[in-house]
C-alpha cells in the first residue's frame, strides 16, 4: 500500500505562487501514474495535473501555462509548482497515485488564494 503525504499548502494573494510536494512511501519506479487533484467546496474532485511513468504530462486546461508538475524518482516525490494563482484555484489539493491499478490518495492540503 502506498502512503502519500502532501505539504506546501497555505494562503497566498492572487498572482502569487505556491509549491506543493507529495512524498510517497514507495519508489516511484513502481507507480504508473502520480499526480494532483483538487476539490473546491460544492464541486467534484477534478484532475489538476498528472505525470505518468512513461508518456507526457497532462494538465487541466484551467492550469496550463501556470502549473508545472515534476517527478523525482530518486526522492520518491512529486512536486506541483503553481504560479499566477487565482481565487478560483482555491481548493483542497490531493496527491494521487495509481500502482498496478490500485488507487491511493493523500490526506489533502488546503490552498487558499485571497487578498
Amino acid at each position: 500500500q502506498v502512503r502519500l503525504v502532501e505539504s506546501g499548502g497555505g494562503l497566498v494573494q492572487p498572482g502569487g505562487s505556491l509549491r506543493l510536494s507529495c512524498a510517497a512511501s514507495e519508489s516511484l519506479f513502481g507507480i504508473n501514474i502520480i499526480g494532483w487533484y483538487r476539490q473546491a467546496p460544492g464541486n467534484q474532485r477534478e484532475l489538476v495535473a498528472s505525470h505518468p511513468r512513461y508518456g507526457s504530462r497532462n494538465y487541466a486546461d484551467s492550469v496550463k501555462g501556470r502549473f508545472i508538475i515534476s517527478r523525482d524518482n530518486a526522492e520518491n516525490t512529486v512536486v506541483l509548482q503553481m504560479d499566477s494563482l487565482q481565487p478560483e484555484d482555491t481548493a483542497v489539493y490531493y496527491c494521487y497515485a495509481n500502482q498496478r491499478g490500485n488507487e491511493y490518495w493523500g490526506q489533502g492540503t488546503q490552498v487558499t488564494v485571497s487578498s
